[in-house]
């Protein structure tokens, strides 16, 4: 079986959170609202149903461990989450914290506007609470 590798353009868009169980944990460069993208460790896979049942269970409890740390972290209203792949392929969990009147609300964050890159300041901030909520 092949080794995993990260798709070059989640890793061109995103910064590093860390491992977890299953997946990869990624921030997506974009302020205009929270949005971390969980990418299972396995090699070829662009399905949920491709996963073995284990992995798929693990995938939805790590799914919902970082909503949790998201909406603790961020205190916003709602989190979308979803695995669409239709540019980049590789499977990936998008889970996007949203609020009333956030630069897309109600509608979907994909394609809306300019992206606006973090800076390296608060990137970090975010990351470092989000690490804090997943590790008590």
């Amino acid at each position: 079986m092949p080794d995993f590798t990260l798709d070059q353009r989640l890793q061109n868009d995103t910064f590093p959170i860390g491992p977890l169980g299953l997946c990869q944990l990624l921030l997506m460069n974009d302020k205009r609202w929270p949005w971390l993208i969980l990418v299972p460790q396995r090699a070829d896979m662009s399905e949920i149903h491709e996963l073995t049942p284990l992995d798929q269970t693990m995938l939805s409890f790590e799914t919902s461990m970082v909503a949790e740390a998201m909406k603790e972290a961020t205190a916003c209203e709602k989190i979308n989450s979803g695995a669409l792949g239709n540019i980049v392929r590789q499977l990936h969990i998008h889970i996007i914290a949203r609020n009333s009147g956030d630069a897309a609300w109600p509608g979907p964050v994909w394609g809306h506007g300019t992206r606006e890159p973090y800076t390296e300041e608060e990137a970090h901030q975010l990351i470092n609470a989000l690490r804090a909520r997943l590790s008590a």
